[in-house]
């Protein structure tokens, strides 16, 4: 890299994949997780337009991972409410 010049680094999302792993979607967080090891690999190497791909990736995935876990909550307290006296 020349002098001067600054280098645009793709954020990677990890901490949030991580998050989504064991509080949402199981599935989408450890895909989540793989796409942001991705995005930090690509950065480190200085790849930004794979970094960039990764990254997106890993943010559509931990949007899905949430959305997804949100509306499982939501359910769950639906269920929960609706029949109090099942286990």
């Amino acid at each position: 890299m020349e002098r001067g010049q600054v280098r645009v680094l793709a954020p990677s999302y990890m901490a949030w994949s991580i998050f989504n792993t064991f509080c949402c979607c199981l599935p989408l967080g450890i895909a989540a997780i793989i796409y942001s090891n991705k995005a930090q690999t690509a950065n480190t190497l200085g790849q930004t337009s794979e970094a960039m791909d990764a990254s997106r990736t890993a943010k559509v995935l931990n949007i899905l991972a949430l959305v997804f876990g949100i509306i499982l909550l939501i359910i769950f307290i639906t269920l929960k409410v609706n029949n109090p006296n099942e286990h």
